[in-house]
């Protein structure tokens, strides 16, 4: 991994965490759900085409429901199609399968409380607040990272959108008070990548719950995409932030034993 400018990271103020395959394996799961309804949905726009769970996700990591639909609608030439019925089933469908399979990770849990103890937690995702919530409960994270700071493009924002597109990222940072410089985006996705530094988060990628047969290509395309840094756990960023961190509060905890402004 190479160095991160500790410039960069002392200014960091809130960890801005993408969820699905970065926070908890949810990747594979949920594309075992939505395949089924990406595939009824293909079939009622008369398309031809037929997805597996794998093909899905590689299709479209990264994205919401709503955009992979849209742009498979425009692939068909039926580009009028209403998508929304579809998008409600397919978070259905998905929500519920997670709440059923996901588990905690505990080394992934042990990282997030041990950063949890010197900065806020958010989460900063393309997916629906409901989809969200049932992995979060199934991944015993709700404590670290609460209701009021998630996050998602698909409800969230006036105009549902999905990353790459910039504006969840942008919108967390303003309703948590932060310029984006002061927050460190963590993403293990492409779009997710694009989406956090468009937005001008420094940003980590990270490989934890990528295949091992797709690591290599993964971290490729971060790094194009303008990370600083790869790593392949939670622990990685730990370790990268938890010395800065700590030194930085001793430092605050010296001015206010003298009473000196920083």
């Amino acid at each position: 991994m190479p160095p991160v400018p500790t410039p960069l990271l002392e200014q960091v103020q809130i960890l801005l965490c993408d969820a699905d395959g970065n926070l908890f394996p949810s990747e594979e799961p949920a594309f075992d759900a939505s395949v089924e309804v990406t595939n009824a949905f293909l079939a009622a726009i008369g398309s031809d085409r037929r997805f597996t769970a794998a093909e899905l996700r590689l299709a479209a990591t990264g994205l919401n429901f709503r955009s992979t639909a849209q742009r498979l609608a425009a692939e068909a030439i039926v580009p009028d199609v209403d998508v929304e019925p579809w998008v409600l089933e397919e978070k259905r469908a998905v929500t519920a399968h997670l709440a059923r399979t996901l588990r905690p990770h505990g080394p992934t849990s042990a990282a997030l409380t041990a950063l949890a103890e010197h900065l806020p937690l958010a989460a900063v995702s393309s997916s629906a607040l409901a989809r969200l919530a049932a992995c979060f409960t199934a991944a015993e994270l709700d404590e670290l990272i609460p209701p009021a700071r998630r996050f998602s493009a698909e409800d969230s924002l006036p105009t549902p959108t999905s990353k790459p597109d910039p504006a969840v990222y942008l919108h967390a940072c303003a309703q948590l008070g932060i310029p984006p410089q002061a927050g460190l985006a963590v993403e293990d996705s492409l779009p997710g990548a694009l989406s956090a530094v468009a937005a001008g988060c420094p940003t980590i990628g990270n490989l934890l719950f990528v295949a091992p047969d797709e690591r290599e290509e993964r971290a490729a395309v971060l790094e194009e995409a303008g990370v600083l840094a790869v790593v392949s756990s939670w622990q990685e960023i730990a370790d990268l932030l938890l010395p800065v961190l700590a030194a930085r509060r001793t430092a605050e905890a010296g001015l206010q034993t003298t009473g000196a402004t920083p």
